[in-house]
């Protein structure tokens, strides 16, 4: 019998929609048809050995309906790529709204925005009771971004009910070293922060700066343009949301280069809200530099993706090497696997140098 990854997960939107039926999806194939993940096997740990054991949102429409059929429920837009999902007889719980809601968000039409549930919220207290009663081994948040108490408040959870903490969103706590010591403390695994999707615009445009580098490219400037119709970036309209985001994504992106090109010579960050695009996202990348005799050239690259299953294929690496940390009594922040799925990891690292760390704590070398 395989072992599970009894999985706790906070927001149950897009991401988690397209997580979840990917663990269906996945299920189904079976190991000799495994494609489109990064690692089929962490440690024993298989994509389908991920076990949903709580759940919890603020939407009206998800809160007290099995998480199979909450992930179907507006105003997530993701594809569908796998509809039978069976009952799991979790129900979604009201979560602790804080500063998970923007108010600029009441202002949208209701399939496009959330609508509060008027059921109690869970407090903390109910929360790490609840982590512990389903015995659950890893929460992955995926709160909204800017959503800082809120984000913490999860945190906080997981320190107090004994549950490795896989941070999704941009608020930064796995890459806090004050946090990272409660963890280390706690002999708690974290990954964080904020999802570096499987080929994203962070992913590409971080292969194209190291390309830059390696082939000795001055890089004078570069931006990265991203749009897209979901909620994500509905709630990111809100600019002073941001400030998080936008430090991970640049520094995603500035920490290949080893000198500075100034502050105004490089801009990425999240551009605006195209409603029918629904999960879609695009991206516009340039980067110019100088070659031989220091003549210009430039690289200008459009990339088109469903965002939320592009989040999940990094994600269940994330949750899979958690769970592994568990099992070895590893606490603390997971430096390799952080620095291969995250925007803004502890450590950074090239993604070919964070790509054999990870196998090689898989494979127990590295503690992290």
């Amino acid at each position: 019998m395989s072992k599970k990854v009894r999985l706790a997960i906070v927001g149950v939107g897009n991401c988690a929609s397209s997580l979840v039926q990917g663990i269906y999806y996945y299920k189904e194939k079976g190991l000799d048809n495994i494609e489109g993940i990064m690692f089929s096997d962490i440690g024993g740990y298989k994509p389908f050995d991920i076990e949903i054991v709580a759940a919890w949102d603020i939407d009206e429409r998800k809160v007290g309906k099995d998480v199979s059929e909450a992930i179907f429920s507006l105003p997530n837009c993701t594809t569908i790529f796998y509809k039978d999902v069976p009952k799991l007889g979790v129900k979604v719980r009201k979560g602790k709204i804080l500063d998970g809601v923007a108010n600029h968000m009441k202002n949208f039409p209701q399939d496009k925005t959330f609508l509060i549930s008027s059921e109690k919220e869970d407090e903390l207290e109910d929360v790490v009771a609840v982590l512990k009663d389903v015995g659950a081994d890893v929460l992955i948040n995926y709160v909204p971004v800017g959503s800082e108490m809120a984000a913490r408040f999860y945190a906080e959870a997981c320190l107090k009910a004994g549950v490795a903490f896989v941070n999704a969103m941009p608020t930064f706590i796995v890459s806090d070293p004050l946090w990272g010591e409660k963890f280390e403390k706690e002999g708690i695994p974290a990954v964080g922060d904020d999802i570096k999707s499987q080929l994203g615009a962070t992913i590409l445009h971080r292969t194209l700066i190291q390309l830059f580098v390696d082939r000795g490219i001055p890089i004078r400037r570069s931006y990265q343009l991203n749009f897209g119709g979901n909620t994500d970036f509905l709630n990111m309209l809100e600019r002073d949301r941001l400030k998080t985001k936008k430090i991970s994504k640049t520094e995603a992106v500035t920490s290949l280069i080893p000198y500075d090109i100034g502050w105004e010579n490089i801009h990425i960050g999240p551009s605006d809200w195209v409603p029918w695009l629904k999960d879609k996202k695009i991206a516009y990348i340039r980067i110019e530099g100088e070659h031989f005799g220091g003549v210009p050239m430039s690289v200008e690259v459009k990339l088109e993706v469903e965002d939320s299953p592009n989040s999940a294929g990094s994600a269940i690496d994330a949750i899979r090497c958690a769970k592994l940390a568990k099992d070895r009594n590893i606490g603390g922040p997971l430096i390799s696997i952080s620095a291969y799925t995250m925007k803004h990891p502890p450590k950074q690292f090239p993604d070919h140098i964070a790509k054999q760390m990870v196998l090689e704590f898989i494979e127990g070398k590295r503690e992290r």
